[in-house]
């Protein structure tokens, strides 16, 4: 077991799958979840249900989400550190058509105002790895904040991993800001348009160029599997067949699955095995997947 620390965005998160054509002024028949969500807060979940020592670090409001997603962390065994800040818990509603497309509607609220200091008490106790979401670096107002947690767990020896998260805010902020925020982390991960647009080109030109970067680099695929380069040592695996229902939280399930079979020593293509495997075991659930009481 590992003692794992992670910084990112916990929100209020609502899936709605619709089933069927939109009736856009009547009623559309709908499967809805309501619950905690938030990439690094599901990654969280999922590796305290493997059985990992979990220190989820973040911001919520002092309202009513920010008490439901609090209680669901620390129900399914994460530590909450939490810093109660002046803005209202951050939200997600997933928008999911009946043919699988999804749209998110993001407000980030709370997670826009992650207090330095409150980071770096939550991390003062021992800490295996470090985990530090795209969500947290892509924001101007918390990039610093991740960035020099990074370089400081480094420094004191643990093994670090970044994710980019979501491509549209970095297409914005640019790919050299992403390379700069994440300098130094051991491990990235990415699907392959992100992978593609941080690493300057196609899959190969990518990779090559993102190993340059970082030890350690992942790229899933959705139905293509996945691929990893770990400095000479490459791997490439098959995705699992599934039932697609909701694809929300899968790219956080394939990272915790890959970061748990890491953490217990496995291989290059078993932990890239473990994240494709991980991956198809949500897509057939509304919502992130992650243990929730919702």
């Amino acid at each position: 077991m590992s003692r794992v620390a992670l910084i990112g965005d916990v929100v209020l998160d609502v899936a709605v799958v619709t089933r069927g054509p939109v009736a856009p002024t009547s009623d559309t028949p709908a499967d809805i979840r309501l619950g905690r969500g938030g990439s690094s807060a599901n990654i969280a979940a999922h590796l305290a249900a493997r059985g990992h020592e979990v220190t989820f670090i973040g911001a919520v409001g002092d309202d009513a989400a920010g008490r439901l997603v609090r209680d669901e962390l620390e129900a399914v065994g994460v530590h909450a550190r939490l810093v109660e800040v002046a803005a209202p818990t951050g939200v997600v509603v997933a928008l999911v058509d009946a043919e699988g497309q999804r749209a998110m509607r993001t407000r980030r609220g709370a997670a826009s105002h992650l207090v330095a200091e409150h980071v770096t008490a939550a991390l003062a106790g021992p800490v295996d790895h470090l985990h530090v979401s795209g969500y947290t670096l892509v924001d101007p107002a918390t990039r610093a904040i991740g960035a020099a947690a990074l370089r400081a767990l480094a420094e004191r020896g643990a093994s670090t991993s970044v994710d980019v998260c979501s491509i549209a805010p970095w297409r914005a902020a640019g790919a050299e800001a992403f390379r700069a925020a994440s300098a130094g982390a051991g491990l990235l991960l990415a699907n392959q348009e992100e992978a593609e647009l941080v690493g300057g080109g196609p899959l190969e030109e990518a990779l090559a160029s993102l190993a340059a970067r970082y030890p350690e680099v992942v790229v899933t695929r959705g139905a293509a599997g996945a691929v990893a380069r770990h400095g000479a040592e490459e791997a490439a695996v098959p995705a699992r067949t599934a039932r697609v229902v909701d694809t929300t939280g899968a790219g956080d399930a394939a990272t915790a699955g890959y970061l748990d079979a890491r953490l217990r020593g496995g291989s290059l293509a078993a932990c890239l095995d473990a994240a494709v495997a991980a991956a198809a075991s949500v897509v057939g659930v509304v919502g992130p997947g992650a243990q929730s009481r919702w």
